[in-house]
């Protein structure tokens, strides 16, 4: 074909991977395995350009690896649970199960059209019977051990749909369905103890280079450990009331005590004061998480009670506060207002008093002192820096039994019970004999029943379901009732990743084969998933550990987070009506260009700038490669001509600009990651390729020599226009098959170089000088140039200075 025509080239190389099963793997002992990863879609119904850029990042990595001769896995699946589908549902008149299958399907007809080289012999779904078995099974051997809990826990909660909401779905106090205002309430919630692997999680994080420095200090700070004192204000009419404190040098300042609303001493304080159980009411209005506690007007009440100060003797007085959250550490605060900012405000509303107790720079009278210093106003304290007042005060409360040190974390345990539907059933049986009974082996999976009717009281269709929730104990056999809440969607994203390796395996939840593959080799996702979601996997490979199921400690050895797209300085969404559709660009430029412009446009990363013009651009050099190899092609024909004599300088120039791009290409691929230059590198090769006319036998062998190893390097990023080039190229095997180029180091040994010559900084012109010349020789071939001359005559040339192999700065005035 001497015109380029993608539909055609894309429709032939993806059926010839088809017939070759290209992409699918085993296990195989003498290869090196590769597993590249990008973690797995929701099934939204259509591809976005996010998700192009995403796939294309690992396609380029997978291929590139192929080529290297590894064994490569780069398996897909979705994400299939979760409330938007429930919520997409509804408002469409679907069933969640018949809407997300749909989905998933229009989905991976637009993967395979992409032409991403995916094992779709390994796709799961989460939403699946024999996926979410195992981590059915999962959660009962975590109960068997301890690892799993019930409680009661505040959540927001919706009077009309009778749901949870997430704190996304709270728009203005109000449920984002129902509009009814949203209330703090509190219900039993399912725990995992992911705090008992706190200090794993924190200290792993020292040993994984392969991770961005930006991910893990956002992981360390999520986990946050800090040692402190715990101690007990005692309540007059009430008991001890403890709290957590990093900042004990500061006790003295302390002029008040602040609980949360939920707290029992509010509570109490209550049910003798009407207008604080009006305040406690409101309070459960409001959302009761940390990201809204900073942004939320600070309000409070006094409880009645009082506090004795452990060291002082003198009472403070409690004051119920909205800021203080019942399941953050005690959900009780000492309050210092004269160095944490929060207090100060608190105080200066309230009229409390501001008293200074530490000797740092600052002023009262504008904010808090939150500096460390030494303390003062402290009595004996005084004097101390805060290590001395830290050890000295710990030593006096272990004496009277009143505090002791401790180290906690700010990371609290993973709450996994969900109010609605669509999602994996937590496998736990009612009775009112034997109490909260798992599911017996033997009974899994529990299925969520996908034949539902959603009906206008809303909540969850299953709630309503005796045919669902009505069975025996399978400890007494009486009637008992099944848990109707289902899993966060995060317990099924936590493990796909080991399922992949092992899909159809039926005898456990993963098969010796995990081992083979795992850990997962690249890891590719958004920044925004760079907290829970790895925080979530990493937790849950350390479980699988435990459990025996895989020898790794870390799920992902190298982690790539790239950046957004944006449209006109927005991220792209339909909401902002800024989205473009990548099938439209596939019908009209083909995939290739598709995917060669999201690697070109920024890179990994950063966030991606929409540009049509960018699109154009990739489709003119596509055509232009393609014209290039064609053009050759007809002319001279597909035998590689063989090189006879000594190359003379122009011939070793181009050979040196072949194996230059070589090895700039493997390590921006293979080491670097930065695609966008790869691609630049290539760009700059095909121009130097097209300007080369020399048509002796050299000349024909390098220019054939220029041409396979560019086909050869383009494929990973275009591979249908480059398969159908390599098949021009005289090649019988699959150009994916293929092994990478190989570079030459004899053609990077030059006899030439090029420096560039300044005057007075300011390029004036370029010199080729002898690769082992000498600074004397240099500076006179610089100093010759008939450019550099005009612009030194009449002036003095004050120095002249040689930065070896690069340039010559020639000073005069």
């Amino acid at each position: 074909m001497s015109t380029y025509n993608p539909q055609e080239v894309e429709q032939h190389a993806q059926q010839l991977w088809e017939e070759h099963q290209s992409f699918v793997v085993k296990a195989d002992d003498n290869k090196e395995k590769y597993y590249c990863l990008s973690m797995f879609p929701y099934p939204s119904g259509k591809l976005h350009m996010g998700h192009v850029r995403n796939y294309t990042l690992s396609e380029v990595i997978a291929r590139y690896q192929k080529m290297q001769g590894k064994n490569v896995l780069q398996p897909i699946g979705y994400d299939a649970f979760g409330l938007p589908a429930e919520n997409a549902a509804i408002k469409h008149g679907k069933e969640p199960a018949e809407w997300t299958y749909a989905n998933m399907e229009e989905m991976s007809a637009q993967f395979k059209r992409l032409g991403f080289a995916f094992d779709w012999s390994r796709e799961l779904a989460t939403c699946q019977p024999d996926y979410y078995r195992w981590e059915q099974w999962m959660f009962v051997k975590l109960y068997e051990q301890g690892l799993v809990y019930r409680k009661d826990a505040v959540v927001n909660w919706d009077p009309v749909d009778q749901t949870v909401l997430a704190n996304e779905q709270v728009e203005n106090g109000r449920g984002w369905r129902s509009g009814a205002e949203v209330i703090r309430k509190s219900i039993p919630q399912w725990f995992l103890k992911i705090t008992d692997y706190a200090d794993e999680l924190l200290s792993s994080l020292d040993n994984m280079p392969g991770w961005p420095d930006s991910v893990k200090t956002m992981q360390r700070n999520w986990i946050g450990k800090s040692k402190g004192l715990e101690l007990d204000f005692e309540v007059t009419d009430f008991g001890p009331v403890s709290i957590y404190t990093t900042r004990p040098d500061t006790l003295y300042g302390v002029s008040y005590m602040a609980v949360a609303p939920e707290h029992p001493l509010a509570l109490q304080a209550a049910e003798t004061n009407p207008e604080l159980g009006a305040f406690l009411k409101q309070c459960n209005k409001e959302q009761s998480n940390e990201a809204a506690m900073a942004t939320m007007e600070k309000k409070g009440m006094f409880s009645g009670f009082y506090a004795t100060h452990p060291l002082t003797g003198e009472q403070v007085p409690v004051w119920v506060a909205n800021f203080v959250l019942m399941t953050y550490g005690t959900g009780a605060v000492m309050a210092v207002p004269g160095h944490d900012q929060r207090d100060y405000e608190f105080a200066q509303k309230y009229d409390l008093p501001i008293t200074q107790v530490i000797d740092a720079e600052g002023d009262l009278t504008a904010a808090a002192i939150t500096e460390k210093g030494r303390l003062m106003n402290s009595g004996d304290f005084s004097g101390m820096d805060f290590n001395q007042a830290f050890k000295a005060m710990a030593d006096q409360f272990k004496a009277q039994g009143t505090g002791r040190v401790q180290i906690n974390y700010r990371l609290r345990d993973w709450g996994v019970s969900r109010q609605r539907y669509w999602g994996c059933p937590i496998p736990i049986i009612y009775c009112d004999d034997c109490g909260a009974i798992p599911v017996p082996e033997k009974d899994l999976p529990v299925v969520l029943p996908e034949d539902v009717v959603f009906d206008e009281t809303g909540g969850s269709p299953i709630k309503k379901m005796p045919e669902f929730y009505e069975t025996s104990c399978p400890k007494c056999g009486q009637a008992a009732t099944r848990e109707t809440d289902t899993f966060d969607t995060f317990m099924e994203s936590s493990w796909y990743y080991a399922r992949y390796t092992c899909p159809g395996y039926s005898g456990g939840m993963l098969s010796e084969e995990a081992d083979h593959w795992l850990p997962v080799d690249q890891y590719i996702g958004g920044i925004e998933h760079a907290i829970l979601h790895l925080l979530y996997a990493r937790f849950y490979h350390k479980v699988l550990r435990d459990q025996g199921l895989v020898k790794s400690d870390e799920p992902f050895t190298n982690l790539l987070t790239q950046g957004m797209v944006l449209k006109d300085g927005a991220k792209m969404s339909k909401s902002k009506g800024n989205t473009v559709d990548p099938q439209e660009l596939i019908d009209r430029y083909g995939a290739d260009t598709v995917r060669v412009f999201s690697m070109f446009a920024a890179p990994p990363e950063q966030s991606l700038e929409w540009s049509d013009e960018g699109v154009d651009g990739a489709a003119r050099y596509l055509n232009r490669v393609w014209y290039q190899v064609t053009t050759y092609l007809q002319t001279h024909g597909a035998d590689a001509p063989a090189m006879s004599g000594e190359a003379d300088k122009a011939q070793k120039d181009m050979r040196f600009k072949i194996h230059q791009t070589i090895e700039k290409v493997t390590q921006d691929i293979g080491e670097r990651q930065t695609f966008n230059t790869a691609i630049a590198a290539m760009m700059e090769l095909t121009n130097a390729l097209s300007k080369f006319d020399d048509q002796s036998d050299n000349g024909l062998a390098i220019r054939f020599e220029g041409w396979f190893n560019l086909v050869k390097m383009l494929s990973p990023f275009a591979p249908h226009m480059t398969q159908a080039l390599w098949e021009q190229l005289g090649q019988k095997e699959l150009l994916c098959d293929a092994s990478w180029p190989a570079v030459d180091q004899s053609a990077l040994v030059q006899d030439e170089i090029e420096m560039v010559v300044q005057v007075n900084g300011k390029l004036r012109g370029r010199i080729a000088v002898a690769v082992d010349a000498d600074k004397a020789s240099i500076e006179a071939l610089a100093l010759a140039d008939p450019n550099v001359q005009k612009f030194v005559e009449g002036n003095t040339i004050r120095k002249v200075i040689v930065v070896p192999k690069r340039l010559v700065n020639v000073v005069a005035s």
